[in-house]
């Protein structure tokens, strides 16, 4: 059970299509905060478009109207910090999508996150495991007038995440820093169950990297390294604190 106590935001991810992609060091390093450094798997850096379904959620455990539900897709890479109760491995988000304007300036304000509002959608056709043939699921969203699509094919059933596995590396990184425009950094911990995953077919990416994201991004999210899909749980998300010079 995952306790609730001190918790800002809960929910429930469902459905996170995880695509991976290998990047050069030198094009994340200035966007690591002061005091942590990039995480790797295996000598090999990575940063990962992830879109998912956040339902039934609550802040500071009261549902927001026309808010529980709703899709995001986000750009991330993973980092770690040192503290004196060991590694804290986490995550550092580029760029945050959702569809409502409200949920965005709120991330912004709150976390100093880089959230923006479009117009998104999703589609799904999982629900049936054990069925044969494509299973598919998607996200989209509308960027400059034009729709961006993320789309994978899941050809197997969910299993338990092996220890030390690209898919561990990419799913438990149980906290999160924002950098904040006048120089310091936000820490907050995400909290949720080891997820399982399903192997994915097929992955493809219509997105305007370069428009979303810069130009330096664009060599290096063509062809993902690896993709797969985590079932979710619900998780708890706290309130941000400010770290100490």
């Amino acid at each position: 059970m995952i306790s609730h106590a001190g918790a800002f935001l809960t929910a429930k991810w469902s459905q996170l299509a995880m695509l991976n992609y290998e990047i050069d060091p030198k094009i994340l390093q200035p966007l690591v905060p002061a005091g942590m450094e990039l995480d790797d798997w295996q000598g090999r850096t990575f940063a990962s478009i992830v879109g998912f379904l956040f339902l039934d959620t609550r802040v500071l455990g009261v549902p927001i109207p026309y808010h529980r539900n709703f899709e995001e897709v986000n750009l991330r890479f993973y980092v770690r910090r040192k503290t004196g109760e060991g590694w804290r491995r986490a995550v550092i988000f580029i760029k945050e999508i959702v569809p409502r304007t409200a949920i965005a300036c709120v991330a912004r304000v709150l976390y100093g996150e880089n959230y923006i509002a479009l117009p998104m959608r999703h589609s799904i056709e999982l629900q049936n495991y054990t069925a044969t043939g494509p299973r598919t699921l998607s996200y989209s969203w509308w960027f400059r007038g034009t729709e961006n699509r993320m789309e994978v094919t899941i050809g197997g059933n969910p299993e338990n995440v092996a220890d030390g596995s690209a898919e561990a590396f990419i799913t438990e990184h149980y906290w999160g820093y924002a950098r904040q425009r006048d120089g310091r950094t936000i820490e907050y911990r995400v909290e949720h169950p080891r997820w399982r995953v399903s192997e994915v077919t097929a992955a493809r990416l219509d997105c305007d990297v370069a428009g979303l994201y810069g130009g330096r991004f664009v060599e290096f999210l063509q062809s993902p390294a690896s993709a797969f899909l985590a079932d979710g749980s619900e998780v708890t998300v706290s309130k941000g604190a400010v770290l100490s010079s």
